[in-house]
């Protein structure tokens, strides 16, 4: 049984994926997190929350493709680039 480094880590230190704030770029596909902060300047945060990324709210990663991300939020898909997912913190 080979162990990576990640997977090696996480069993020494017990940390829990799902508890560490991270980006929303860093999700695994077909996993639904919740959203804990977003991020940016006024106008993008305001943007974002029009499009349902808010605080509390579950969103799960549909596709990924060059950083480009389809995101499952409040029954829509919608398609997002990696700068506005990098603002959105689960």
């Amino acid at each position: 049984m080979r162990l990576t480094c990640g997977v090696l880590y996480l069993v020494v230190f017990g940390v829990d994926r799902r508890m560490m704030a991270m980006p929303l770029t860093m999700a695994r596909t077909g996993d639904t997190n919740s959203i804990k902060k977003v991020g940016g300047k006024d106008d993008v945060r305001r943007f974002l929350e029009s499009l349902g990324f808010v605080a509390g709210c579950p969103v799960t990663l549909i596709s990924s493709n060059q950083g480009n991300l389809i995101v499952g939020i409040k029954d829509s898909r919608i398609a997002i680039s990696k700068e506005m997912a990098n603002k959105i913190i689960i």
